[in-house]
């Protein structure tokens, strides 16, 4: 049996157990065995598929699937009623180590936050007020992200390609705790929710789309299985999996999407121009926005940090959310918008694959420019590889 058969029966070995664990998936049907199995079984399952991975002969293959089922034997451990230290769980899960933003960093940003903030009051009053008035209406999401979706698309196509036949869906959710999610569906196509639970701001939108679509989690994918699994016949890039390294090079790819097409200057200009017209905003008010981004930069830890207190340092969740609401700053709904993410068995881990893996991406396209993001959409990279590579 090839691995990736071995690789894909045990994913949904383990799904059966902890339900979302696969992402998508778009390979055989037959393969698609969720029976409910034993864990502990599932984990010497686990280290037997390890070794025998071990002696694949494509090296850049053999270095992904390593990673991925060493993430599956912690997996299964979990699944056993094995508790981890939570540094080691986002080690054994994701192939990186979880990263604490330090009191005097957040400080240095809060003060930054402060002087970009425009009008009078409290810093999360300000930040709140400011976000009102770049919201748009839900009604009006869509028929905006139209034409965002259009100029991405174009220029993605023209600077990294396009799988012929690749197309996804969007539209509007609720109740979720993530503000957009890319789902997957195989056959190089995807769907794309937007979480409308908080208002959705226009200066985030490009963003947004480019991370979820063009050219973050959509097309990765479909190049990758136009790529990988139609061209090479490498299946296990078939399936995703969301507590796997994989994310982590994903999150990556999508947290620098938007900047792999445009400069801050570009992104400006249109946001300022075209977008704001279309959407009837004040442009002014987006400029106050987009200059105070480089200060939420300096607090783009917090999340991280705040997961930190909860399940390394046993810290109760009012003393969280009185962290989160301090240093996002947030109101109360965001800030417990931020507290669910981090409190659920899927996510509390995968906190840090946003974090570190933007980080590890942002030092490879730095050092090996469009070609090295083209690379990531195309070729099973690790956390590991990028991060040898950015030490070199």
């Amino acid at each position: 049996m090839d691995p990736a058969e071995r690789y894909i029966r045990l994913a949904h070995a383990i799904d059966a157990h902890s339900e979302g664990y696969i992402d998508g998936y778009g390979g055989p049907a037959e393969w698609a065995d969720r029976t409910r199995r034993d864990p502990t079984e599932l984990h010497a399952e686990a280290l037997a598929l390890l070794d025998e991975v071990g002696g694949v002969e494509d090296e850049s293959r053999r270095a992904f699937l390593t990673v991925q089922v060493r993430a599956m034997v912690t997996m299964t451990r979990l699944l056993s009623g094995e508790r981890l230290p939570y540094a080691e769980e986002v080690r054994g899960l994701y192939d990186i180590d979880p990263v604490r933003a330090e009191g005097v960093e957040l400080d240095a940003a809060l003060r930054t936050l402060d002087a970009a903030l425009p009008g009078t009051g409290t810093l999360e009053e300000r930040e709140e007020a400011l976000r009102s008035r770049v919201a748009l209406p839900v009604d009006d999401i869509l028929w905006v992200a139209e034409p965002i979706l259009a100029e991405l698309r174009e220029r993605t196509r023209e600077r990294f390609g396009l799988p012929d036949g690749e197309d996804f869906s969007i539209g509007l959710v609720t109740d979720k705790p993530w503000s957009g999610y890319n789902w997957p569906l195989g056959n190089l196509q995807s769907r794309i929710d937007i979480n409308t639970d908080l208002p959705v701001l226009l200066p985030a939108l490009p963003d947004l789309l480019a991370h979820e679509g063009y050219p973050g989690h959509h097309t990765e994918h479909a190049t990758k299985e136009a790529r990988l699994v139609r061209e090479r016949g490498w299946f296990e890039h078939s399936i995703q999996l969301i507590n796997a390294p994989e994310c982590v090079v994903s999150e990556g790819i999508a947290t620098n999407a938007l900047r792999a097409l445009m400069d801050r200057e570009e992104v400006e200009a249109w946001l300022t121009g075209d977008l704001a017209a279309l959407a009837g905003l004040d442009p002014d008010d987006i400029r106050a926005f987009l200059a105070a981004g480089r200060a939420r930069e300096g607090l783009r830890r917090v999340s991280g940090t705040a997961a930190l207190m909860l399940h390394e340092d046993g810290r109760p969740e009012a003393e969280v959310l009185d962290f989160i609401r301090h240093y996002a700053p947030a109101s109360e709904a965001r800030a417990r918008q931020s507290l669910r993410f981090i409190s659920q068995p899927t996510f509390r881990a995968y906190i840090f694959t946003y974090s570190v893996g933007g980080d590890l991406v942002r030092a490879w396209v730095e050092e090996k420019g469009a070609d090295g993001f083209a690379r990531l959409l195309r070729e099973p990279l690790t956390p590991g590889q990028l991060g040898a590579a950015a030490g070199a």
